[in-house]
This record gives C-alpha cells, structure tokens and sequence, in this order.
C-alpha cells in the first residue's frame, strides 16, 4: 500500500485567515468611520445650541439697551430685562456693569446664557456666553464638564 503525503493542505487554511482578516479589517474602517460621523453630527447639533444661546443673550441685551428701554441706565432703571419672560428677567451689579442669566433656550429648552453689558467706556462692550446645557432650571445656567461654549463679543 502506498501513501501520499498531500503537501498543500495549509494553503486553504492560509487563504481562509487571510479573507477573513482583510474582511474584519475593512468592518472595522467602516466601523470607526461611522462612530466618527456620529460623534460629529452630534457635536454639530451641540455647537449650534450654545450659538443659539449665545445668539439670543446678545440680541436680548441689545433689544434692551435703548433709550426707552430703561433698563441699562446709571439712575431710575428698571433693573430688569425684557426677553422671553413677561415679567422681566433680573439684572445683577449695577452701572456701569450689568449681567443677567437667560435659561430654557435652544433644543429642547436646556441651553442658557450668561450675558455682561459693560458701559465703563465710551465703547460699550457686550459679552454673551452660550452653553447648549445646564439651563434647564429656571433663572440658572450650570453648564457641565461636557457644555459646549460660544462667546460672542460685540463693541459698539
């Protein structure tokens, strides 16, 4: 009886890992691609909040820093601003320095802003920082270790 020693056997095997390992490698690209699009729609999504935020601060600020308004003034102001809340929003310090805080902006109510109108010049200078988290209590605005900022800055 005569035996045949087959010599190329592990060519099939070698094959079969080396389809197999260029098939997993290229999941694994399209894989990483996919969580890369994710993560950066989803920071899309949060850097158009904090603007937003930071957006209507200004805006609110500016509304109120007319001769009529009555409400960035060194003597017989309101003491409040009128943006969103009917009543009036509170303002804190006094002339030349206002700041007041703007909650329940933006994408489903959980930005705010924290805005600083400052007269101490000729030049007025608004600063109006917008977060796409940490407003969702009323009147407060503690953006986490996770918030995106804006900053807009106006001199005028």
């Amino acid at each position: 009886m005569i035996t045949i020693n087959k010599k190329n056997g592990g060519f099939v095997l070698l094959f079969s890992v080396m389809l197999s390992s260029i098939i997993f490698a290229v999941s694994l690209g399209v894989a990483n691609i996919a969580l890369k699009e994710i993560k950066f729609g989803t920071s899309t999504i949060d850097t158009n909040n904090a603007f937003l935020a930071a957006d209507m601060g200004a805006e609110c600020a500016l509304f109120n820093d007319r001769s009529d308004a009555n409400s960035f003034v060194q003597n017989g102001g309101t003491g409040k601003v009128q943006c969103l809340n009917p009543s009036g929003i509170a303002l804190s310090g006094t002339f030349p320095v206002w700041s007041f805080i703007m909650s329940g902006l933006g994408y489903e109510e959980r930005g705010c802003a924290k805005i600083t109108l400052d007269k101490t010049n000729s030049l007025i200078k608004l600063i109006s920082k917008g977060y796409n988290t940490g407003g969702e209590i009323p009147g407060l605005c503690t953006p986490g270790p996770d918030s995106v900022e804006r900053v807009l800055e106006l001199n005028y």
